[in-house]
C-alpha cells in the first residue's frame, strides 16, 4: 500500500524546513504525531524517535529510524509494527514563492491485509492530509 499526498506552502523553504524538522515544536502544531521523544531536537541520520498516532480511539506508539536527512530537500524515516514495515519520505521542492511538500508512505508486510481493518488506507490518507495541512498553517503563520 502506498499513500501519496502533497501540499503547497506559501513560505520560504527555510521556514518550512525549520518548522518540520524542529521536533521540540511539533506539539505546537502537529496533532497527528504526538508524544514525540528523541535524543535530539531535530532530525539526524541514524537517530530514532518515538511517537504515537491515533488512527481511531486508541493510540499506537511506534519507533522510527531516521534514514536520510538532506537539508531543505528530503527526510526519510522507517519503522515496523505488528509485522508491517513502513517507510515515509518527505520531499521539499521550492517552486517560485511556494514550497511543495510531497509525502510518500509505503507499507509492506505479510500482515498488512489483515490490518486493513485496524489501519485502513483511507484513514492513513486522512492523517497524512491533516499533517500536511497543519505543517502549512504553522509554516505560513
Amino acid at each position: 500500500m502506498v499513500i501519496e499526498e502533497s501540499v503547497s506552502i506559501n513560505a520560504s523553504v527555510e521556514k518550512v524546513w525549520q518548522t518540520f524538522t524542529d521536533l521540540t515544536c511539533w506539539a505546537n502544531w502537529n496533532s497527528v504525531l504526538k508524544d514525540v521523544a528523541t535524543g535530539h531536537s531535530s532530525f539526524q541520520r541514524g537517530d530514532t524517535f518515538t511517537c504515537s498516532i491515533r488512527p481511531f480511539v486508541f493510540p499506537v506508539k511506534f519507533e522510527s529510524l531516521i534514514e536520510e536527512v538532506v537539508p531543505y530537500e528530503r527526510v526519510v524515516w522507517s519503522g515496523s509494527k505488528y509485522g508491517i514495515f513502513a517507510r515515509h519520505v518527505f520531499i521539499f521542492r521550492k517552486t517560485g514563492d511556494l514550497v511543495q511538500v510531497l509525502s510518500t508512505e509505503t507499507f509492506k508486510g505479510i500482515t498488512i491485509e489483515n490490518l486493513k481493518f485496524i489501519f485502513p488506507g483511507w484513514r492513513i490518507r486522512e492523517l497524512t492530509q491533516s499533517l500536511l495541512r497543519e505543517l502549512k498553517k504553522a509554516s505560513e503563520g
